[in-house]
């Protein structure tokens, strides 16, 4: 396989737009759904040319071959920056040169073809859009189309000034004399006739006129470190000698070191490294402002505008291991802020008369912000890169629409641009989830075939069929999303309010805005739908007269009597306490769970056959058998916290599950102090601290920790309800001693090498301590397994402290006992648990009865122009699933990934991956001349693997395929 991309014959393209449109009603892959049609006359003029949008793909992947330009048109772009050109056109780029998973970096600049190459096709592209626009209506302008190109070149004046790159901007500037612009328009009328419903005439005239000036403005693109005289001096050619409107990009480095690492720092990029000898070679402020001034006035002299592009991508330290070499680009969110205060500075060092264009970190979010400021044109690239891809300019050129109605300023409102700028400190929607970073791949390799999954459902626990239930709330049929839901999950009632919802972590929704409610929906689910959905699900499977004995009434035990019972087996749930459900009914308080949520789910499970038996004291294995059950499942869960012992002489000491059982119990009768320190960072630690504020007397709660917030293990979500209800956060400390006094003292730590966990183990500072005030301490550093119960019972124990088990069946050394949850996990969730109890469920099913299948569920079809619509649509998450409103605007957010994923078609900017319907499926294939193997698929496929590698692939010759990886 070559990385190198081959460009397609104009012939050729305009076959493949009309048959793709004739029979697929797309073109490129995009949708017509997705089009986007300008229906008003509203415009702006840019370099004297009218625009009918001032937004566009900035130069870079998006504007590099024909056929991107023309996707991105489609979808509303109106504002093109070619991709650089210069003299060294052949060099070898080290792939992959793309990672844009957050913010986005690239280690290539400049275009991967030949000048005459890229002339070529942005000549195509130019010939096609104003075709498009003539036979489509895709603007209010059928004669200027309402879009412009601007030239990029690069990087110095020698080369600028060399053959072939004159030769490149004398002929965008006209083309008539080019062989190939009357020979491309000549085949536009040859295959009109391949065409339906357009107005042949119309279009043919259109054709004639198509202008031959395809560019009259120039953005120039110099290296980093680039000489400030060497950049005036290429201004002022572009301006004198060739007669451009010219944009000089500058670089983020103008807001010095300091500025540029704390902003990054604050917006929680605390990982990007940035190398100051960036800031110290690049143009410096005080040298770029009075460059300016020269420049914009020599432009007016020349009867030429002047303005600058701001910004260029960041250097920075190669530190992600995914890019070649040992430095890269950045850009992307993380730019944002840093971008639109160097604007801010330089409108104000020319009182707003200075044109800006702009190219930062915009996207959905603060794409009005900028234009409103005065600031336009607005290109993209990284946003573009990310899942929805072209699908995205759609929305955003309708915003700017809407702003373009409402009017742009004359000349840039420093005030507004000031509070804009104030703003893009600590946003939320550029700020990362500034936790730990977990692979987002399922761990499977990516199959030829058959790839369309849902990531949510592949990282839940318990592979909940998410987006069915999903699209069943969408339909208002809550009843059949619950009986989806119990397929996989009989505790909907207490998962709808506690499951820590990993799925969410997988959600395509996080590339766009922010996961979809799963949970929120699954929750609405079960209160709506539970009195029908519950009521058929009582099995109709015939009692094949086997026992089995379930010892423990948590979330294991009763997600295997159910799934036992629904296959006809006899389950009878023996546990100590007065009640069933373990953890979820005497430990976890109720300001998390509700007791109305426990009791449904297990009122539902008794109705299905499932029998109990509580208080029944320390039963053992050997009981069990001679009660007459050969078939046993233990779910005992953990009995005991691990133990902290500090000297001191303190007994102010207690586990957080202690602490949380009195809770639960009786929270008026526990007493606290008036300060509370929690040690420990997990669920429980959350659940402690919040449940130790709603005490009497209680003033102050801290967490202290021995790593730092980010390697905490509880869920993002407990710990932000802990910090809002009043917990500190104290980070890198270790207890060693609880003083009489109330003084805890800790030790300080610093975080050192990787251990097991992938997470820096915690070192201490030696001399270094800290002492805090504290009435009560509560421990929250983990439970184990009650090993006297396992030895009794003859069960093989690691040392861990856990039952040994075969892992595929969870069957323990004694014949016919499995162990699942907790007591084989370890700590586990409540939903690690439930898919627990069905592993074991499926295992005995599947020697006792191997016949039995469980009941297919119906799955009601989604029209595939929906998923379309959904995708490059930014939506935020509703606050609250009140209504039936807020209830379908979030349901409608789901983007059915099983139904179609199709994410490496959306993110590959050259169309290199195409989706093909089969009879009964989609498949992707990948289109091998199309590709320049930049790694955006494999980024965001959720397979590991590389769909450019792994996929179908169409070779353009024998060649090709000889020479391929693939």
């Amino acid at each position: 396989m070559s990385d190198k991309m081959l460009p397609i014959r104009f012939d050729k393209l305009i076959d493949w737009i009309a048959y793709e449109y004739r029979d697929h009603q797309s073109i490129f892959g995009i949708p017509k759904v997705n089009f986007f049609r300008k229906s008003n006359t509203t415009s702006i003029m840019l370099s004297g040319e009218r625009c009918d949008i001032p937004i566009g793909p900035a130069a870079g992947p998006h504007t590099q071959m024909s056929q991107n330009i023309v996707a991105a048109y489609l979808c509303g772009a109106r504002f093109f920056e070619l991709k650089t050109v210069q003299k060294m056109d052949e060099l070898e780029i080290q792939k992959p040169c793309i990672s844009a998973e957050n913010e986005g970096y690239n280690t290539e600049w400049s275009t991967e073809l030949s000048v005459t190459q890229a002339f070529d096709e942005y000549l195509k592209a130019w010939m096609i859009l104003h075709f498009l626009n003539a036979a489509l209506g895709l603007s209010s302008s059928p004669q200027t189309g309402g879009f412009v190109f601007n030239m990029s070149v690069g990087y110095d004046l020698a080369g600028i000034q060399t053959q072939k790159i004159d030769h490149f901007i004398e002929s965008l500037k006209n083309a008539e004399q080019t062989p190939n612009f009357s020979r491309y328009q000549e085949f536009i009328f040859g295959a009109l006739s391949k065409f339906h419903r357009i107005d042949t005439a119309f279009v043919h005239r259109a054709i004639e006129s198509i202008p031959t000036t395809i560019s009259t403005s120039v953005t120039l693109s110099t290296m980093h470190g680039c000489p400030p005289n060497e950049i005036e001096s290429i201004c002022n050619y572009l301006l004198a000698e060739k007669h451009l409107h010219t944009f000089v990009k500058l670089n983020p480095t103008l807001l010095g070191f300091d500025f540029t690492n704390s902003t990054l720092k604050a917006n929680g990029y605390s990982s990007i490294e940035l190398k100051s000898e960036s800031f110290d070679h690049d143009l410096q402020f005080s040298d770029a402002i009075p460059m300016l001034r020269r420049l914009k006035a020599f432009a007016t002299e020349n009867g030429r505008q002047f303005g600058v592009k701001l910004s260029n991508t960041l250097p920075v330290k190669n530190t992600k291991g995914v890019l070649p070499g040992d430095e890269m680009y950045m850009s992307g969110n993380a730019l944002y802020p840093l971008t639109i205060h160097l604007a801010t500075k330089i409108a104000e060092a020319f009182d707003g008369n200075l044109h800006i264009s702009y190219s930062g970190g915009a996207n959905y979010f603060n794409m009005d912000d900028i234009l409103q400021t005065g600031i336009y044109p607005v290109t993209l690239a990284t946003e573009l890169l990310k899942p929805g891809g072209y699908l995205r300019l759609r929305q955003l050129s309708e915003v700017a629409d809407k702003r373009l109605q409402n009017g742009l300023p004359e000349k840039i409102e420093i005030e507004q641009l000031q509070k804009v700028a104030l703003t893009s400190i600590r946003s939320t929607a550029i700020v990362p989830e500034n936790r730990q970073n977990k692979s987002g791949k399922n761990g499977k390799p990516l199959p030829i075939f058959n790839c369309f999954t849902a990531p949510c459902r592949e990282r839940c626990p318990i592979h909940q069929d998410v987006p069915t239930y999903i699209r069943l709330i969408d339909q208002n049929r809550p009843e059949k999303a619950l009986q989806s839901i119990f397929a996989q999950n009989p505790l909907p009632h207490i998962t709808g309010h506690i499951c820590d919802h990993q799925c969410t972590t997988r959600c395509v929704r996080r590339f766009y805005d922010e996961p979809v409610k799963i949970r929120d929906l699954k929750r609405v689910a079960a209160e709506t739908g539970f009195s029908d959905g519950s009521n058929s699900m009582k099995s109709n499977i015939p009692a094949n007269g086997i026992n089995v004995a379930v010892l423990g009434a948590g979330p294991a035990g009763l997600s295997a009597g159910y799934f036992l019972t629904q296959a006809g087996f006899s389950v009878t749930i023996f546990d100590r306490n007065p009640a069933a459900g373990g953890t979820v009914q005497f430990i976890i308080p109720g300001f998390r769970l509700p007791e109305e949520a426990i009791r449904n789910d297990i009122s539902f499970i008794e109705k299905t056959g499932v029998k109990f038996q509580f208080g029944i004291g320390n039963l053992t294995v050997e009981e069990l058998k001679n009660l007459g059950y050969r078939i046993i499942f233990l779910a005992i869960g953990t009995g005991k916290s691990n133990p902290l012992v500090l000297p001191g002489g303190n007994a102010n000491l207690i586990s957080a599950i202690d602490f949380l059982k009195s809770y639960r119990n009786s929270p008026t009768e526990v007493h606290l102090g008036k300060n509370v320190v929690i040690i420990g960072g997990g669920n429980s630690a959350m659940d402690a601290a919040r449940a130790a504020l709603k005490i009497n007397h209680v003033r102050n709660v801290s967490i202290i920790y021995r790593r730092t917030t980010s390697e905490m293990p509880a869920d993002s979500e407990e710990l932000d309800n802990a910090l809002q209800e009043g917990a500190t956060i104290r980070e890198l400390l270790t207890p060693i001693k609880f003083s009489k006094a109330g003084i805890l003292k800790c030790q300080n730590m610093k975080l050192g090498e990787k251990d097991e966990s992938g997470r820096r183990r915690p070192v201490p500072i030696d001399n270094a301590y800290e002492n805090i005030q504290a009435d009560f301490v509560i421990s929250a550093i983990g439970e184990n397994v009650e090993t006297e119960f396992l030895n009794e019972s003859g069960i093989g124990i690691n040392n861990y402290g856990k039952a040994i088990a075969d892992p595929q069946t969870n069957e323990t050394n004694v014949p016919g006992v499995f162990i699942g949850g907790d007591a084989r996990l370890g700590s586990a969730t409540v939903v690690e648990a439930i898919a627990e109890g069905k592993k074991v469920a499926t295992e005995i099913i599947r020697r006792e009865n191997p016949d039995f299948r469980e009941p297919e569920l119906s799955r009601q079809p989604i029209d595939l122009n929906e998923i379309y619509r959904r995708k490059g649509l930014i939506r935020s998450a509703e606050k609250e699933l009140k209504d039936p409103e807020s209830i379908h605007r979030e349901a409608s957010r789901c983007l059915d990934c099983q139904t179609f994923c199709g994410i490496c078609v959306d993110v590959c900017p050259n169309r290199a991956n195409v989706a093909v319907q089969t009879e009964n499926s989609w498949q992707i294939v990948h289109l091998d001349g199309l590709c320049n193997e930049c790694g955006n698929c494999a980024t965001f496929c959720p397979w590991d693997g590389k769909p450019y590698r792994d996929k179908f692939t169409i070779f353009w010759g024998e060649r090709d395929f000889n020479e391929s990886n693939s």
